[in-house]
């Protein structure tokens, strides 16, 4: 599709939003929403014709990009035929997507609780998890996130959580292994993974393990940073977890459904956790859906005793033909092998050569579709190029290189001292060259600001 300018509809568009549109995570006066006209693939474009390669896949959702055709298709059959109905019943495409999922899951997660989203997804999870264990307590990692909603920020780990920690939710957070900035004193992977185990079972210790229901672990850590954990720690958490009789929550909210080149992450690590939760590229966010893979050991704990929670449009119809299209799409077009193929063929390589010819690049981690580039003022400190959470005048460094890549055609996905490389899983092989180019040029902005 060929961008039309329209500047008139674009203004019109941008006057509207700002008089009536509350936007998430902002201060609503210090905000400029770009105004979007229309988005094909792995790219979007303004109302000024401007188009830009989206290597953010909208809030990492869009795996197999904008406008996929057949997932569009049967979003239209599924409304001319069923456009809603209650969760109670039975419903094609709510039975056929859960299938779907429940075929790709690992081991025995088996049963499918449909909900809206990532964040409850999370919420009945924990509830689950309580419920199944009759314990309190929830543990999980500094540097997470995981949802907006009351239970899900509380869970996060990153400074999203402040405003709203309200201290008495039961969750208690710990350091999980990240060796680039080790909080164990680690200089090896082995070190990071078998001191980041002793700290997680300490925790439990201190805590009393029979108050805990459930550890909560992005399986790669997303928005945080994308620590990829070492080898081993995923399958010492699950250790702990049998040890006590902790249910082991996996979120695969970001890492889920082809990112990594996997339909799930912790087939990377031969893992399978007691409940995991899903959204964003179960369908490519074209329609709300997230949701929780159930083992039967969890299942079975609600077999004859109700299950206290639900959702007016868990398991929409729209959302589930529109989950059902898009795994059909990933099998039938190889979009996971394209994401474990390219992302290690062309990305890894690609930015590491960046981090040769940059020096405000401290450390490139990944895989799949799913890459972190650690920005910093000083290889050797690792004094990352901004401070942690910083804002105004303190992000300026951050804020210079965002914008350098957007006047080169690439919207690019920034957090703290970050950006990741996390384009649709489809992206071709040439868009991938075209956005690490502009990556190279923006990173030259980057590097004025280092003590190199």
């Amino acid at each position: 599709m060929t961008p039309q300018p329209n500047p008139r509809a674009g203004a019109a568009v941008k006057a509207a939003d700002r008089a009536h549109v509350f936007h998430s995570w902002s201060a609503q006066e210090l905000i400029d929403p770009l105004a979007v006209a229309g988005a094909e693939g792995s790219y979007f474009w303004d109302y000024d014709g401007k188009r830009y390669l989206d290597f953010t896949s909208g809030l990492v959702f869009t795996n197999i990009g904008y406008q996929h055709p057949k997932v569009v298709a049967a979003i239209q059959e599924q409304a001319a035929t069923l456009a809603t109905f209650a969760p109670a019943f039975a419903v094609e495409s709510r039975s056929e997507a859960a299938r779907l999922i429940a075929e790709r899951t690992p081991g025995d997660l088996d049963k499918i609780f449909f909900t809206n989203g990532g964040a409850d997804a999370i919420e009945h999870a924990l509830r689950m998890a309580r419920l199944h264990t009759g314990r309190p307590k929830v543990l999980s990692a500094y540097r997470s996130y995981h949802g907006g909603t009351q239970q899900a920020i509380n869970l996060t780990g990153d400074p999203r959580r402040w405003a709203s920690d309200s201290g008495a939710a039961g969750v208690v957070h710990f350091w999980a292994p990240f060796l680039y900035r080790s909080r164990f004193y680690a200089e090896t992977e082995a070190q990071e993974c078998e001191r980041a185990l002793e700290h997680l079972e300490t925790t439990i210790a201190f805590e009393g393990p029979g108050t805990v229901a459930a550890i909560v672990l992005e399986t790669i850590p997303g928005t945080a940073g994308i620590m990829v954990p070492p080898p081993g720690y995923l399958a010492g958490v699950r250790e702990i977890c049998d040890k006590y009789g902790i249910v082991f929550v996996l979120d695969e909210v970001m890492a889920g459904f082809g990112r990594t080149g996997e339909w799930f992450a912790a087939d990377l690590f031969d893992v399978t956790p007691d409940l995991m939760t899903f959204a964003k590229g179960v369908n490519s966010g074209y329609v709300p859906l997230g949701g929780v893979a159930i083992s039967g050991a969890i299942a079975d704990t609600f077999a004859t005793r109700p299950y206290p929670g639900g959702l007016t449009y868990s398991g929409h119809p729209l959302a589930c033909a529109a989950a059902v299209a898009t795994i059909n799409v990933m099998a039938d077009e190889g979009i996971v092998d394209n994401a474990a193929d390219l992302g290690a063929r062309v990305v890894e390589p690609a930015l590491r050569a960046l981090a040769d010819r940059h020096p405000s690049v401290g450390e490139v981690r990944g895989v799949g579709m799913f890459w972190a580039v650690e920005l910093v003022r000083d290889r050797a400190t690792r004094e990352p190029l901004v401070p942690y959470n910083a804002t105004g005048e303190a992000n300026t460094p951050m804020a210079a290189f965002g914008a350098a890549a957007k006047q080169h055609g690439l919207w690019p996905f920034i957090n703290m001292n970050r950006f990741h490389v996390v384009p649709p899983c489809n992206v071709s092989e040439a868009e991938l060259k075209e956005g690490l180019a502009a990556l190279d040029t923006a990173l030259s902005v980057a590097d004025e600001y280092t003590r190199a």
